[in-house]
């Protein structure tokens, strides 16, 4: 494949070419990966270590978190190892693994996050019905889907881009390898093949978007009736949920809901998908999530005792 397509390597541009630039963001990046992974591995912990927190809602939380450690990591270690390389080179089949594990990641993500939504609606406006809606059998279908889906459309998304041929062009003008940077390399038609994305990723985003903004529309409409106390924990909980959801589908949507072509801005954008939200995430849940802080509080106490038994 490598021979036919005469390409057996990738270069990147990636965010900077200032040399001190390269060095503040490999100092910057790499704190930000680092906090992607202990925030979400703490709530990995955190959830399978309390007996309270196994619901549903923290079910897909623990989902969340797992994916936005395998999500981040597949371009956070790369371009970090880029910032202080001489070349940024990334192999053909290099290319084709991180394209097909960012979009099943990526995408497992954002259905995720929808299946969340139907899990708050589930939870606010049908309270005596909830455990029969939302119970463990549909939980693990809900989570089965949506990485089943997940995997269809990485698949179909890396098919449809290196089907095509690659020739001379080697210079991808990204930090990492998405489709519409690696598409403007093909040496062949790529309008069908354009459309054929926007189908597969945009529309996917904006309609999860769409369903996601008609859900939490529904929950305040059904918040009017309630209790202040009610209205308080119901807003805290959806508005966490809503602030993750606008920084993650406004860049996606912005990227993949049009024709190839690519903008000086899309780097930046992307950077707040690939790196903020899964940097955000365990700060937005835990923050302004009481039930998670408190079971966080004793995780500590436990292990600190543990330590002051030790000694």
């Amino acid at each position: 494949m490598e021979v036919a397509n005469n390409v057996s390597e990738f270069i990147f541009l990636g965010l900077s070419q200032d040399p001190r630039m390269q060095l503040m963001f490999f100092a910057l990046f790499l704190i930000f990966y680092i906090v992607i992974m202990v925030g979400n591995l703490l709530i990995l912990l955190t959830v399978s270590s309390n007996h309270r927190l196994h619901t549903p809602m923290y079910f897909f939380l623990s989902n969340l978190s797992f994916v936005d450690i395998a999500y981040s990591s597949a371009t956070a270690p790369k371009m970090i190892a880029d910032f202080v390389s001489e070349k940024k080179t990334i192999s053909y089949w290099g290319c084709i693994t991180q394209m097909f594990t960012f979009h099943f990641f990526g995408c497992a993500e954002i259905f995720v996050l929808t299946v969340m939504a139907f899990d708050r609606y589930a939870a606010i406006c049908q309270p005596l019905r909830y455990t029969t809606i939302m119970s463990a059998n549909v939980c693990s279908v809900l989570a089965a889907l949506s990485w089943l889906g997940a995997l269809g459309h990485s698949f179909i998304q890396t098919l449809l881009t290196f089907q095509l041929p690659y020739c001379n062009a080697q210079v991808i003008d990204h930090y990492f390898c998405d489709v519409h940077p690696v598409l403007k390399l093909a040496c062949a038609d790529t309008s069908l093949v354009n459309m054929l994305v926007i189908a597969n990723s945009g529309l996917i985003s904006l309609g999860c978007f769409l369903i996601l903004l008609a859900s939490y529309t529904v929950i305040l409409f059904s918040l009017r009736k309630r209790s202040a106390e009610s209205r308080r924990k119901a807003l805290s909980t959806c508005g966490s949920h809503l602030t993750v959801v606008t920084f993650f589908f406004v860049p996606c949507i912005f990227i993949y809901l049009r024709p190839s072509t690519t903008f000086p801005l899309d780097k930046a954008v992307s950077v707040f998908y690939t790196t903020i939200t899964p940097m955000l995430n365990p700060l937005i849940y835990t923050l302004r999530n009481e039930d998670v802080k408190n079971a966080m509080k004793r995780l500590w106490n436990r292990m600190f005792l543990k330590e002051k038994q030790k000694e």
